[in-house]
């Protein structure tokens, strides 16, 4: 099985902006020591403790300071932008370091409203144009439009001999079959809906389309896991995740919360069932227990591949997670 990484570059409680990006760095950096496969970054904008607001510039950072690991987005938020300027982006980015470069998009709005517009300078942007940016992206990507187009004649630059690998981000089967039918990579992001994965993957798989892209199915899916050398160690890092999912889904803070508040807050029943909810999105325990559920999910999925995310407050302890997740598998 191939582990690969997602990372949100979260400030934790009491900490920086600044640390936070440097701590992406430096878990890119172990990670890649450790054996695993992908570092993809995520976009969010206007949130108080999500710093990835440029995948782009941060997937360069991380390319520079490693030296093979594959490196992307989970995803570039499409809608709000212009194909043209998203592959050329990327495409930039293959030409410093060619084969390692994944671009994953997704059909997420980015926000509310306000935040939207912002993105784009005040134009509203309808999401059903999502699969045509995709399209438009992917021609863009391989100088591959259509005569009758109306950019045919735009040639996205640099041109370059290495192309981003391409792959669409998606919770339901309508993201599988816009993988599926521009011929590109699916990734299935359990982490935010465990509910769909056995229906969108599969549906992907059924209804891929070979392109210039990609010749067959390619998937990945992305899951929270808490991994620790006990059950109970596991369970008292995770309290921070499970506070700041909390927080998340509520619309509110997104700086992720230290083990002390989240053992001092007095939560409601309502609260308690959300987190008992929240956990179907996560693999908490010690590393066989870890492998253990991962691969009864691949079975399931029928996939090879997982993005790791672990959003606890404690960086030496999500380090210490992730090598033990590697050294299990090795």
């Amino acid at each position: 099985m191939k582990l690969s990484v997602l990372d949100q570059a979260p400030i934790t409680r009491g900490d920086t902006a600044e640390s936070a990006l440097h701590n992406t760095i430096e878990l890119a950096k172990i990670t890649e020591k450790l054996g695993y496969h992908r570092y993809w970054v995520a976009e969010h904008h206007s949130t108080s403790g999500l710093t990835s607001t440029a995948p782009e510039i941060l997937i360069g950072q991380i390319a520079a300071h490693t030296n093979h690991i594959r490196v992307g987005s989970g995803g570039v938020l499409l809608p709000q932008y212009s194909p043209l300027k998203v592959a050329e982006s990327f495409k930039m980015l293959s030409g410093f370091y060619p084969n390692r470069i994944d671009l994953g998009v997704g059909r997420s709005p980015g926000g509310p409203k306000k935040v939207r517009l912002a993105l784009t300078d005040g134009i509203e942007k309808n999401l059903s144009s999502f699969p045509r940016q995709v399209k438009d992206l992917q021609g863009f990507l391989h100088h591959s439009l259509p005569k009758e187009h109306d950019y045919h004649s735009v040639k996205a630059g640099p041109i370059v001999a290495s192309k981003p690998e391409m792959w669409v981000l998606g919770l339901s089967e309508r993201g599988a079959k816009n993988a599926a039918n521009m011929g590109v990579g699916f990734t299935y992001g359990h982490f935010i809906n465990p509910n769909n994965g056995v229906k969108a993957l599969k549906t992907y798989r059924q209804r891929f389309k070979p392109s210039v892209s990609l010749d067959k199915p390619k998937t990945n899916a992305c899951i929270f896991v808490v991994c620790a050398d006990t059950q109970e160690e596991a369970e008292g890092l995770a309290l921070s995740q499970d506070l700041w999912l909390l927080n998340v889904g509520k619309g509110s803070d997104t700086v992720i919360p230290s083990i002390s508040e989240a053992k001092q807050r007095n939560y409601k029943q309502d609260e308690l069932d959300q987190i008992k909810e929240n956990r179907k999105r996560t693999i908490v325990g010690t590393p066989p227990f870890v492998k253990e559920k991962l691969l009864e999910y691949a079975d399931l999925y029928d996939n090879d591949e997982f993005l790791i995310i672990t959003n606890i407050h404690d960086f030496e302890a999500k380090v210490r997670s992730y090598q033990l997740i590697a050294e299990e598998f090795s």
